[in-house]
């Protein structure tokens, strides 16, 4: 019954438009309410849930982004795609696709990825006469690599909801080749969808001009170096590298770049608190929220139904994953890892799923579950971005679909993929 109290009320809370954040807090409250438990406790709980060193490297690596995307950073890493792969047939998609990879890899964020690369390419892509659907969906597919490729607060998040024991450096290496296995995936399939509609390829600027737009991104791609580096290398903490990392961003933004102004540099600062308060109100309210689902074994329970339905791991993992997908496509992401990891991780590590690799399975999972609707807000940003109906955009997406769940399949039974750069570190 307790069990009920929580889920049930949870459920209504979201249903009737209560934010997540506040849905997990009362729903558990109430839940400690019922059984009885000192309210003191629940409180004690969700200030505990936030009360993570780690966790302030996310305001660091949020505004680094915010910075990113109003000084100049985003403009020079699109020349440099485009003068490196643009002349594909269909190439500004595959430049859409690595200019993904190349910002998500700094940002961390899918959103931050759609407002900054899809206000630029979006417009370019239908000029040149690509379809406003095919521009939008590779835009918002190609998002999504910001949560893989490192640095990714969803990482750090991930790493506290599986209770100690990860470390963030080795789980930055984990996401390195997910992350541009699924890049490449979807750069076939925008390839394939190019051929299909018949768009043409743009015309090689020669090595002189890919040079210079290489020197023109290098100072905005060392902040990955930054970030990353600092973190494998052992000189900063992940909390200090996001800090030296939003540093390098804004001095490269203001005295490099020279793109930054006063009024930009303001909208950042409170882009920046306004996500970070979100965040964290979330994984404090999560906090006391999985403390009840602890205390009602629903961790223990899945394991017991989920090997009691099947002993067959390949059948159990495919189960994980559309549950997963299911619950990504009507829920927040942040959400969805501080919920979903207590309880999955064990029945992963059940069937011998190393805790990194169980890592890359969920975040891909939860990935593609910005990208569909009801819920995903990077679907919502993309069209709104490309002043698309969002039924329009969904009609012709699944090509980009399927891309990303073949990438997600591999990363599922190959456990080489996430695994081999952080055995390197560690063997």
């Amino acid at each position: 019954m307790g069990l009920l109290v929580l889920l049930g009320l949870f459920g209504v809370c979201v249903l009737i438009g209560v934010p997540v954040a506040f849905a997990l807090g009362i729903s558990a409250i109430a839940a400690f309410w019922y059984e009885g438990l000192p309210l003191m406790i629940g409180f004690q709980r969700i200030i505990s849930g936030i009360n993570v060193f780690s966790l302030m490297a996310i305001p660091f690596f949020i505004f680094a982004g915010e910075l990113m995307f109003h000084g100049g950073i985003a403009m020079r890493l699109v020349r440099f795609a485009s003068a490196a792969v643009g002349a594909v047939r269909g190439g500004l998609g595959i430049v859409n696709v690595f200019s993904s990879m190349l910002f998500g890899g700094i940002s961390g964020s899918a959103v931050a990825d759609i407002s900054a690369l899809g206000s630029i390419l979006v417009p370019v892509m239908k000029e040149k006469g690509y379809d406003a659907d095919y521009a939008v969906n590779v835009t918002v597919t190609s998002s999504i690599a910001g949560i893989i490729i490192p640095p990714s607060h969803n990482m750090i998040i991930f790493a506290i909801a599986a209770g100690g024991g990860i470390s963030i450096s080795k789980l930055f290496l984990a996401g390195v080749v997910p992350g541009v296995l699924m890049c490449l995936c979807l750069a076939l399939a925008a390839y394939l969808v190019a051929v299909r509609r018949g768009y043409r390829a743009e015309t090689f600027p020669g090595w002189v001009a890919l040079a210079l737009a290489f020197l023109g991104a290098l100072p905005g791609l060392m902040t990955a170096v930054i970030i990353v580096g600092g973190v494998l290398s052992g000189v900063f903490t992940v909390t200090e590298s996001g800090a030296f990392g939003a540093i390098y961003a804004f001095l490269v933004t203001l005295l490099v770049y020279r793109n930054i102004t006063w009024e930009n540099f303001r909208i950042a600062v409170r882009q920046s608190v306004r996500t970070t308060a979100m965040v964290m109100i979330l994984i404090a309210c999560a906090g006391a929220f999985a403390y009840m689902l602890t205390f009602y074994r629903v961790p223990s329970r899945t394991v017991e139904l989920m090997t009691g339905l099947t002993d067959n791991p390949i059948l159990i993992l495919l189960l994980i994953n559309l549950v997963l997908l299911v619950l990504g496509m009507i829920m927040d992401m942040a959400a969805l890892i501080l919920i979903c990891t207590p309880i999955f991780l064990p029945v992963a590590n059940s069937l011998g799923v190393d805790p990194y690799q169980f890592g890359m399975i969920l975040l891909v999972n939860l990935g593609l579950g910005l990208c569909t609707p009801p819920v995903g807000s990077c679907l919502f940003v993309g069209c709104a971005v490309g002043k698309l109906p969002m039924e329009k955009a969904v009609r012709t997406i699944w090509p980009f679909y399927f891309a990303i769940f073949l990438a997600l399949m591999l990363i599922t039974f190959v456990p080489a993929i996430s695994l081999t750069l952080p055995g390197l570190v560690d063997p």
